[in-house]
């Protein structure tokens, strides 16, 4: 509503408050003080005008319409004391209120900031300081230590440390490997790196954010649209009062000391300030909120719609099974994988690739490499003919045999992807594929039933089985499976008529249904896609418990709006009735007007501090949790070895099964039992000392005398059944038994992770 600046506003306090001291001077020497008094109100009352006139020409409630009337009271009483007081404390809250504006969009203003203008192009003719604009997909480029990265691009550089806060909130350093994408806008925290260049820069993460940020910068909250509805009320109110006190002691210095207390400065100043301070204070935490009005509508969701990939799952696939045919073992298959999608950027071959490493395995270089489009990669690994990818790829003009079908099958039931494996014209195995659950959805769809949501829906595209699976697991209330974009926007819809209603999505077959909701809600760290123009509140940082974080800060800056209003409101109203039986001055009223004036700011800048609840630091250093989370990794061998014994005995395949048997007995006691048996005596009791309540971790040693009790009953049966042929109850037992094992070890190390993961998160 206002276009002069607060430096504006502060000149104009300045000149004020020297024309209102000059006029006290004059008085002491006995010179009139009016001329000068009169010029202070009748410059402040051309302000007013102007802004209040503005304010109508734009369809907005006048809510500057007392302090127009008071300044015009003023002049006609020759209040002029009064006059130039009043106008002195007009100036000044407004210079306060457009400093208070200024801290609350600090971080908004931030990110603005800090956009990338320069680059340095590497060619034939050296290095080159370029502006960001001209920059190319393709470009080669360098980035000095310090420099922000100025494009989204691929590493080229063997490792690098960068600072991703300004985008993601992240405090802690990343680091990142060759190959992988470095997003714009994040910080050179190593030495000098190197980057091909991925999109041009008003195409790359930044600039999205730019945009989405000036779109947050721009926009207007609608409770001060209802501030001004409570304005429009108290005027008359107001208006009432001032006219009974002139009327009933024919004194009309009362009624203008009822309009300076009246001025509704905790209307016009508290409210946009309490929300601006809420949406900086979430742009803080990597939750950008694009206006007041989607901050307003967050305050108050009830429903929340998920949609499943990406979202709740991480988007990208991790290897959780290795299927072969009887002349390979899995990890050859793997191996041979892996050696060959080094020569690929596609996510799930640098995923595997990552795997083998993560297993120690030998990875050779491969020549002949070809990529085929959308199928997969063909080349040669150690002479031998290697081709990762599709099963197509893979058979080529062969049709798929029984062992191929069941696979498949597999696949489907629980709801895999695969990558096939041919070495020299046979297929050797398959490499099973899920999208991972993020670490942190669990705690934060706990976190938001807590915090009151009543409905909590997943949407997916998988067939019902599956969704059904991954919904009881997460504890969501509902489950709608086997839905389109348009199923999708069709399921928001009905939730929407029903409560207010939240869609969380990433992709671009996301963006309808984000923008049919109440509040569209896009997983958008990795940069300003469909999803993040279509929705009102975009996730900066990829984690997903963010999401219960900004509503509990839209909940508070909403409620510390209201209670500004109406205890400034209130405050005036008490000051109105003392003003109308004479015990306030129209100067008294001023002042004390003022100090309300500053009382409900400070009030409304509550809302920048940090929720209570999120304060807490870590207590388990980051390194220490990544190592245990590490050493579960390194035991996703022993796992698969599992694995395939379940395998072998239900197709008897094993010509020495006798020896299989102990030899896996074997791997498990010492590498599985001895790592469980070190967490339980020596990782448990330091834990304990940093958790709370009384054995926190009682159930997780449960869990371990379970594993223990399982592993020790599988190896008296292996030695049992050492001589004999086993007959299938004995199959059957063996089965039942290690299936039973690595269930309860998957889930026992998911739990320990998520603990990990709870313990070393830093909230600040």
């Amino acid at each position: 509503m206002r276009n002069i600046t607060s430096r504006n506003y502060t000149i104009l306090a300045s000149i004020t408050a020297l024309l209102l001291i000059t006029g006290g001077l004059l008085l002491l020497w006995g010179i009139s003080p009016r001329p000068v008094w009169e010029l202070t109100i009748v410059l402040m009352l051309i302000v007013v005008t102007a802004e209040s006139f503005r304010a109508l020409l734009h369809h907005q409630a006048g809510v500057d319409l007392l302090a127009l009337l008071t300044l015009a009271g003023a002049l006609a009483l020759e209040q002029y004391l009064a006059g130039s007081v009043i106008a002195f404390m007009f100036a000044s809250g407004r210079s306060l209120e457009e400093y208070a504006n200024g801290r609350a969009r600090k971080e908004l203003t931030a990110l603005l900031e800090r956009r990338p203008k320069v680059a340095h192009l590497c060619n034939s003719s050296g290095i080159q300081e370029v502006s960001v604009d001209t920059l190319h997909a393709g470009d080669h480029l360098l980035i000095k230590p310090g420099e922000a990265v100025p494009v989204d691009g691929l590493l080229l550089t063997k490792t690098a440390q960068v600072d991703e806060s300004t985008i993601t909130g992240e405090s802690r350093l990343q680091r990142r490997y060759l190959g992988e994408q470095l997003l714009s806008g994040a910080i050179n925290a190593g030495g000098p790196l190197e980057l091909r260049a991925l999109k041009s820069a008003a195409e790359s993460t930044y600039a999205g954010i730019v945009h989405m940020v000036e779109e947050a910068q721009a926009g207007k909250a609608p409770f001060t649209r209802m501030a001004d509805r409570y304005a429009l009320l108290f005027i008359p109110i107001a208006l009432f009062i001032a006219a009974a006190a002139w009327v009933s002691s024919g004194d009309p210095v009362r009624a203008l000391a009822v309009l300076v207390v009246a001025t509704p400065c905790p209307l016009i100043l508290a409210a946009p300030i309490a929300i601006i301070s809420a949406i900086s204070r979430a742009a803080r935490r990597g939750i950008l909120v694009k206006n007041g009005d989607a901050l307003e509508q967050l305050a108050i969701v009830k429903n929340i719609l998920f949609d499943k990939t990406g979202t709740l799952t991480t988007g990208h696939s991790k290897l959780v099974g290795i299927e072969t045919t009887s002349r390979f073992q899995p990890a050859e298959v793997l191996r041979l994988a892996a050696s060959l999608d080094q020569f690929s950027l596609h996510s799930t071959a640098q995923s595997l690739v990552s795997e083998a490493q993560r297993r120690n395995l030998d990875i050779s270089f491969p020549d002949q490499v070809v990529e085929e489009p959308g199928e997969g990669l063909r080349g040669q690994v150690e002479g031998h003919s290697v081709s990762v990818g599709s099963l197509s790829l893979v058979l080529g003009d062969q049709g798929p045999d029984g062992w191929v079908q069941t696979q498949l099958q597999k696949m489907e039931m629980r709801g895999l992807s695969g990558a096939f494996v041919g070495v020299d014209g046979h297929l050797a195995g398959v490499l099973l594929l899920a999208d991972q659950i993020r670490m942190e959805t669990p705690r934060a769809l706990r976190e938001l039933h807590r915090a009151g949501i009543r409905h909590t829906v997943m949407l997916s595209g998988d067939r019902q089985d599956v969704a059904e699976t991954v919904a009881i697991s997460l504890g969501f209330d509902s489950v709608l499976a086997e839905r389109s974009p348009a199923d999708k926007v069709a399921a928001v819809e009905a939730e929407c008529r029903n409560a207010i209603t939240a869609m969380v999505g990433d992709g671009i077959n996301d963006a309808p249904a984000l923008a049919a909701a109440d509040v569209g809600i896009a997983m958008g760290a990795r940069g300003a896609g469909a999803s993040a123009e279509a929705a009102d509140v975009v996730l900066l940082v990829d984690r997903l418990d963010r999401l219960p974080e900004g509503i509990h800060i839209a909940r508070r800056g909403r409620h510390i709006a209201l209670q500004s209003v109406l205890v400034g409101m209130g405050l005036s109203g008490i000051a109105m009735i003392f003003a109308a039986f004479g015990y306030l001055s129209p100067v008294a009223g001023a002042l004390l007007q003022e100090g309300i004036d500053v009382a409900v700011i400070i009030n409304a800048l509550r809302a920048l501090r940090p929720l209570p609840q999120y304060l807490a630091e870590a207590r388990l250093p980051v390194e220490i949790a990544d190592k245990l989370r590490h050493e579960h990794s390194e035991l996703q061998p022993v796992l698969d070895h599992i694995d395939a014994t379940i395998q072998m005995l239900s197709s008897g395949l094993s010509t020495n099964i006798h020896e299989d048997l102990k030899s896996l007995a074997m791997i498990i006691q010492e590498q599985l039992l001895t790592h469980e048996h070190e967490d339980e005596d020596k990782l448990y009791p330091k834990l304990v000392k940093i958790m709370h309540g009384f054995d926190p971790l009682g159930s997780m040693s449960h869990t371990h005398r379970e594993i223990f009790r399982l592993a020790r009953r599988y190896e008296q049966l292996t030695n049992e059944y050492t001589k004999n042929e086993l007959s299938d109850f004995q199959l059957r037992e063996l089965r039942s038994l290690l299936l039973s094992l690595v269930t309860i070890v998957r889930l026992h190390f998911a739990q320990e992770e998520e603990i990990y993961f709870t313990l070393s998160d830093t909230q600040q």
